[in-house]
């Protein structure tokens, strides 16, 4: 009764906590708006594959190559001669994600007060462009509208939206007759809060140059690069992520409270190997978005393993469960089992639950770390098969067998746990 109402006095406060925090607008609105640039750098990344063959020219000896060797040699001499040709698309797609970031957090921020989405989303677009964009001896330096930029247009992103609400909500509009086109009054009440955005981040980004010498974003950086790196370290990381298995195992959703942190990060950190690959310096930046989709392969908590032992479980309930749960299961998808076995509120299960993602995401870590797979150097489309997303992130076919292998270490640590929630299950039915 004692351990029960403990139980209960932590789900009383951390669910109603959650619950605000996964239903902010917010949170909902970086979340929804940075998936708007995924397609984008989903294809970009292809083109910067398609420029950087596997094939290390040094080690090339033509009188001894096979003939995909030499497909890929010739592949090689032609990608390093239309390099920027090739990797055009790739620099204004990827090489963008942040003005598309800006513009889609705005809007999906918008929408959630019924404001006029796409004007407020374009206004923010512009804002972003002109603190982000600096003319270097005359020509337009495109730094920060990639990765680099991605804080910035979540600050962006969500303040534009608030000044036009705060004239929205003061209704500081031009009195127009009844007679002028809905249009033309849209484009009319536009022109104040839209001068007021430039005037404002523009005189901000202004007096950062005068006073520091460096443009908004570059100091927006310079301030937050303490906590990404706490945030992007493998300690940090791990917490963040035990942090929302925790809250799952109150039946709320952790992982949607934690997406715009780990997300952002791994998108940033993924952008960087780009980068190096793009200049043919070794990727290093391990905490990378293949760090978050391991974390949750096959759902928060790594049920994927556990799936596969209730499919062959005794408890006929549980093998139901698993089967239908295996196809979820491996697009990341495990409500299913969260809630039907269920995980929630299961001490049994929460040791397994907690400890799972840890011991993946640190083989992850060092198998990255020593070059036994691929590192993450491309943003893969979310909810695909985990087998499918380990061969983007990084067109290693390695990846898929370590993913694989992940399954079973799941399984493994799940074992025992499992059985003897299985074995009290028969007891009881007994």
């Amino acid at each position: 009764m004692e351990n029960g109402s403990m139980v209960d006095k932590l789900n009383g406060v951390l669910s109603p906590l959650a619950a605000k925090l996964g239903n902010q607008r917010h949170l909902r609105a970086i979340s929804t708006g940075m998936m708007f640039s995924l397609p984008f750098i989903v294809i970009g990344s292809f083109f910067l594959i398609f420029a950087n063959p596997s094939i290390n020219m040094e080690q090339y000896n033509p009188e001894t190559a096979n003939v995909f060797m030499r497909f890929l040699a010739a592949w090689k001499e032609f990608a390093v001669a239309n390099y920027d040709l090739i990797t055009a698309p790739y620099n204004l797609t990827m090489g963008i994600i942040g003005l598309i970031s800006a513009f889609g957090i705005a809007y999906s921020l918008a929408n959630e007060y019924k404001m006029n989405a796409a004007m407020t989303g374009m206004i923010a677009t512009v804002v972003y462009a002109m603190i982000c964009t600096p003319v270097v001896e005359g020509k337009i330096d495109l730094n920060y509208l990639g990765t680099n930029g991605l804080f910035v247009a979540i600050i962006v992103g969500l303040l534009v939206v608030e000044i036009c609400r705060w004239f929205d909500i003061k209704e500081i509009k031009i009195s127009l007759p009844e007679s002028v086109p809905p249009m033309v009054a849209v484009f009319i009440n536009t022109l104040i809060p839209l001068l007021v955005n430039i005037v404002l981040f523009y005189g901000i980004n202004i007096l950062f140059i005068v006073t520091t010498d460096q443009i908004f974003p570059e100091a927006v950086m310079q301030v937050l690069t303490p906590a990404t790196n706490i945030a992007g370290s493998l300690g940090g990381f791990l917490l963040i992520v035990t942090l929302g298995n925790i809250l799952w195992l109150f039946g709320i959703n952790g992982s949607s409270i934690i997406f715009p942190i780990v997300f952002t990060l791994g998108i940033t950190q993924t952008g960087y190997n780009a980068e190096q690959m793009a200049s043919g310096e070794a990727m290093t930046h391990l905490m990378n978005l293949q760090m978050f989709r391991i974390s949750v392969m096959g759902g928060a908590g790594a049920t994927l393993g556990l799936i596969l032992l209730m499919m062959r479980s005794k408890v006929r309930e549980f093998r139901t469960i698993g089967k239908l749960s295996l196809i979820p299961g491996i697009c990341s998808i495990n409500e299913p089992v969260i809630f039907g076995l269920p995980i929630v509120l299961n001490p049994i299960l929460a040791i397994p639950f907690l400890t799972a993602p840890v011991v993946n995401l640190l083989l992850t870590y060092f198998a990255q770390k020593i070059h036994l797979i691929g590192v993450g150097v491309i943003i893969d489309p979310s909810f695909t098969p985990f087998f499918a997303q380990a061969y983007l992130s990084s067109m290693d076919w390695r990846n898929v067998v370590f993913t694989l292998v992940l399954v079973f270490v799941s399984a493994a640590i799940y074992y025992p746990f499992f059985k003897v929630m299985e074995k009290n299950r028969l007891a009881a039915e007994k």
